[in-house]
């Protein structure tokens, strides 16, 4: 479906671009929006506040989905509701599927964090799995950060060394929403302040 995201800017992208024009799988055009919708009057329009972005790349993915547990929301009591890891993960004991649960958990989390993109390899099957069908794309394996978070902006010197690729036209249709005026702020104030994750054109987050 054809959709202009338009916001307060597009970051990377020619000086007052606010708008990006989406078909499918792929950017088709970057710009103003009174240009990019005039050009098509047919297209869907999303309107978000802040900066969109690339999507992000999670180099720490492997850390968070093969050495972490991320409870499930009825399991919050017992595990609370952050990923369990050292001794707290061993006790658990997990199976191939509750690896695999997990696995799906962590990653709606990563995708609430603007991120579009994980670095591998991942070696258990379930996980491998859950990363396939997540449609993320996956990048061949790099230095990792010393810390693994969910928020990918929390390991790199400026936002834009997160950037999982540069936003092209032609280029597939990955992006970020942050709710915040600049690049500065996004620093400050981190992924967490995400609002809408696109991938491959389809939106698969949306801050409700």
């Amino acid at each position: 479906m054809l959709t202009v995201h338009a916001a307060d800017a597009v970051i990377g992208a020619p000086d007052g671009a606010d708008s990006v024009a989406v078909d499918g799988g792929a950017v088709v055009a970057i710009g103003r929006y009174a240009e990019l919708t005039a050009a098509r009057p047919q297209a869907r329009v999303r309107r978000w506040s802040g900066l969109i972005t690339p999507g992000l790349l999670n180099a720490a993915a492997p850390a968070l989905l093969e050495a972490a547990y991320h409870p499930d929301p009825r399991e919050a009591d017992e595990h609370g509701t952050e990923p369990l890891t050292g001794d707290a993960l061993t006790a658990l004991g997990l199976d191939d599927a509750r690896w695999g649960a997990s696995a799906r958990r962590g990653l709606q989390r990563m995708l609430r964090h603007g991120t579009t993109a994980v670095r591998g390899p991942f070696t258990r099957p379930t996980v491998r799995t859950a990363v396939a069908r997540s449609g993320l794309r996956v990048h061949a394996p790099g230095p990792a950060p010393e810390a693994a978070s969910l928020d990918p902006l929390a390991s790199v010197p400026e936002p834009g060394d997160a950037f999982a690729a540069a936003l092209t036209v032609g280029g597939p249709a990955d992006l970020a929403v942050f709710d915040v005026p600049d690049l500065a702020a996004l620093r400050t104030e981190g992924a967490g302040s995400c609002t809408a994750t696109v991938l491959g054109g389809r939106l698969v987050f949306r801050r409700s």
